[in-house]
């Protein structure tokens, strides 16, 4: 079953544009990761300032082996400044978890005629 993995990242009003550099800098490297199924990073356009960045995994255990293993570690470790340290961009940051129903098999039987 796919599972989705929202991260809600609280950034100051001047910083969204460095967070879109940041996934761009590093697009492709989760493509690769054995479950992995799709990623998106969406701006908001309403005047809040919670980005949203969307993964879809075919399952839990794909997600967790993703986000223990050193490509993790390494797409959100890496310091972009001198001495390698990095400087957050958000303030805070939540992960949301949800999957995908099957909607089809939860209608109920066609009544006969």
């Amino acid at each position: 079953m796919t599972v989705v993995r929202i991260n809600a990242i609280t950034v100051p009003e001047d910083s969204g544009d460095e967070l879109a550099v940041r996934f761009a800098a590093r697009a492709g490297v989760v493509d690769g990761q054995d479950g992995f199924e799709g990623f998106e990073l969406l701006r908001p356009t309403d005047g809040r300032n919670v980005w949203l960045v969307v993964t879809r995994w075919r399952d839990e255990a794909a997600f967790d082996a993703w986000q223990s293993g050193r490509d993790f570690q390494r797409a959100h470790g890496e310091g972009d400044s001198p001495g390698g340290e990095r400087r957050p961009v958000g303030m805070s940051a939540e992960l949301w978890s949800y999957d995908i129903p099957d909607l089809a098999a939860m209608r109920p039987a066609t009544q006969g005629g």
